[in-house]
């Protein structure tokens, strides 16, 4: 019981802003995968991942872009934290025929983790 109040004591003792940049890595862990967010660093099965906030929606000149996102491209879609959020809750919802498989984050609150994790490029 001891050690749980210990762990919970250091827990509650670390800033906000590191549990919300842990929770963030660990949202992006399985992302890892296929995507960096290392500039450096190509090819992988996804686009790189770094300057993703602000960049338009398949904008890594450097990776071939299924046909929908491609479309996306060319209508002048950018990538803000609305639409990765809405995109990691469900991204065959938003562009079906996506040759991504991942099938979504259903936890808000993980998804936000995550979003605020890669609008911040100091949290790497």
């Amino acid at each position: 019981m001891k050690l749980f109040a210990v762990l919970l004591l250091l827990l509650l003792s670390l800033p906000a802003p590191a549990l919300a940049e842990e929770d963030g890595a660990r949202a992006f862990a399985p992302c890892r995968a296929c995507h960096s967010l290392d500039r450096a660093e190509r090819s992988l099965p996804g686009p790189n991942l770094s300057g993703l906030i602000g960049r338009i929606v398949a904008g890594d000149t450097d990776f071939d872009y299924s046909p929908v996102l491609r479309k996306a491209r060319d209508e002048g879609l950018r990538w803000d934290a609305t639409r990765l959020d809405t995109f990691l809750a469900d991204p065959a919802a938003m562009f079906p025929g996506l040759w991504m498989s991942m099938r979504g984050i259903e936890d808000s609150a993980e998804r936000q983790a995550l979003v605020r994790f890669l609008e911040d490029p100091s949290s790497r």
